[in-house]
């Protein structure tokens, strides 16, 4: 299988994609897009305190071939095949051979355990702001910190903690839009962050370079058939380790109004991404956001207002939330328990597919409950991810 590797490098950003040259392809009736956070960054497989952390550690794993909390991420996958999948907290590796595609040809490409495998010839990562070292005190613990709170995303080393989409569909490069850069600033009635007598959080230098993601958002069109979707992949900062200036909260919210704004046919010129063009998605556009957002419409300390309003916008398919009985067992006593996707107990993940162009058949969160068959593979915190994988199956108008 021949990759061709396509690398850009703008604004201070890099860029990984794969393409391969196929045959014309028809297009299919039906696709399954999934969501899923890994887990699968370098303190997940080393003790807590663990000083030098890199995403060698994850270099390690993958090529052992062997990595059983990786094993089971892959049999998970194979089970749901979707056709299309973001997986957060996938460390920023920069050499494929070593990252995505020791992933896809190491794990996805090999039965495991009576799965059969599965391929992803395209796949799509880039940089990203967690553990990208800023030279200001934002946490105001008066010290300058290289990473950590001080790093402009929330990171103990660069590309911590990272997100990749991996596809079977081929993804159009020259279409690839990314928001690293965009800065909180410029994006009109952000949430302020102040501190207890009033006054600005950050200092001034600060603020103005300060993007608004923690991670990156991504508008990534994939072509399935004569068709173009349009994958809208974010991370959006947990609403917590803050104080009560909600600093990170605060965050969360204007991360997941990006998305609102940016579907919508109006108030969105004040985008622009890191090459520069401004504007958002363009009207009738089919689209899914897919991703780890951190924040539920019921639960939580997340602003809720942000993930509601996205929830409630009019381009989107959003009723009948994706469910497991696996998340209903464990809170048996919670009423929003069926559609958590975190094992803490919490709906955070999210695959909304728009209404031009899909309509839901069926969806779902892989939580099976025990006793059910693969119960091993979410037992433990360590045997897969404190996330499920959620998962959505559409039929294409």
């Amino acid at each position: 299988m021949n990759y061709n590797i396509l690398k850009a490098s703008v604004f201070g950003l890099t860029m990984f994609c794969s393409g391969m040259q196929l045959e014309a392809q028809t297009t299919p009736k039906e696709l399954t897009f999934a969501t899923y956070n890994v887990s699968m960054e370098s303190e997940n497989y080393v003790k807590k305190g663990t000083p030098d952390l890199s995403e060698k550690i994850l270099i390690n794993e993958l090529a052992s071939g062997n990595n059983q909390q990786i094993k089971n991420i892959a049999k998970i996958i194979q089970t749901v095949r979707p056709d299309v999948i973001l997986l957060n907290e996938f460390d920023y590796i920069k050499d494929p051979n070593q990252g995505v595609l020791q992933f896809i040809k190491g794990y996805l490409a090999k039965d495991q355990d009576g799965a059969k495998s599965i391929d992803y010839p395209y796949y799509y990562y880039g940089t990203v702001n967690t553990g990208q070292s800023s030279p200001y005190d934002l946490d105001n613990n008066g010290v300058a910190g290289k990473f950590g709170a001080d790093a402009w995303g929330f990171g103990l080393y660069p590309g911590q903690y990272a997100m990749m989409l991996i596809s079977r569909y081929p993804i159009d490069l020259s279409k690839v839009r990314t928001f690293q850069n965009f800065k909180w600033k410029d994006m009109p009635g952000f949430l302020k962050t102040v501190k207890a007598d009033g006054s600005d959080w950050y200092a001034p230098e600060a603020w103005a370079s300060f993007p608004l993601s923690s991670k990156s958002h991504w508008d990534v069109p994939v072509k399935v058939g004569n068709k173009t979707i349009h994958f809208l992949a974010s991370h959006p900062t947990p609403p917590s380790f803050d104080g009560a200036e909600d600093r990170n909260g605060k965050r969360n919210h204007d991360e997941i109004r990006f998305w609102k704004d940016y579907i919508s046919d109006s108030n969105n010129k004040y985008i622009y991404d890191d090459k520069g063009v401004h504007g958002g998605l363009a009207p009738n556009t089919s689209f899914v956001i897919l991703g780890d957002q951190n924040a539920s419409p019921d639960e939580g300390n997340a602003i809720g207002e942000g993930i509601r309003s996205l929830l409630a916008h009019p381009k989107l398919i959003s009723e009948n939330a994706p469910q497991s009985k696996g998340g209903t067992e464990h809170s048996a006593n919670n009423p929003f328990a069926k559609n958590h996707t975190a094992f803490w107990r919490m709906r955070a993940d999210y695959v909304l597919p728009s209404k031009a162009g899909f309509k839901i058949i069926d969806s779902g969160v892989f939580w099976p409950s025990k006793g059910e068959p693969m119960y091993d593979l979410v037992e433990k915190r360590e045997s897969s991810s404190d996330h499920r994988l959620v998962w959505v199956k559409v039929k294409l108008d």
